[in-house]
């Protein structure tokens, strides 16, 4: 994933307030945050930065912008993840799922019913 596909936690927060609550105006945005709220103007360059990425799009109702997600989240999950298997784990998915075993993570029940899975989906 290039720096450019890649969110800030600031920019992934907003991003799931969109894929929940879009399309929607920034003020309406601003409302959806946790107490200590950010500010309008940073909720609004947080929004065009994410723009810019494309990620985010807006349409013109009333006079007024409202925004909305871009992109599907279920894309950006799916990048997002095979990212973070390559950068923390090498590229290896097992080595992922070894590291949730040996940390208690995945339990024998959930294991064997992910077997199970790719079994099913290999036939």
């Amino acid at each position: 994933m290039k720096k450019k596909d890649q969110l800030t936690p600031k920019e992934e927060e907003l991003m799931q307030l969109l894929w929940e609550h879009g399309p929607i105006q920034i003020s309406r945005l601003v409302e959806l945050y946790p107490e200590p709220r950010p500010h309008f103007n940073t909720v609004s360059t947080v929004v065009r930065r994410l723009e810019a990425k494309g990620f985010v799009a807006h349409n013109e109702v009333s006079g007024t912008y409202h925004y909305h997600a871009a992109v599907d989240k279920e894309y950006f999950r799916s990048r997002s993840f095979g990212n973070f298997i390559k950068n923390y784990f090498g590229g290896s998915y097992y080595g992922a799922v070894s590291s949730l075993v040996a940390e208690d993570k995945i339990s024998a029940d959930e294991l064997k019913e992910l077997l199970s899975i790719v079994e099913k989906k290999g036939k």
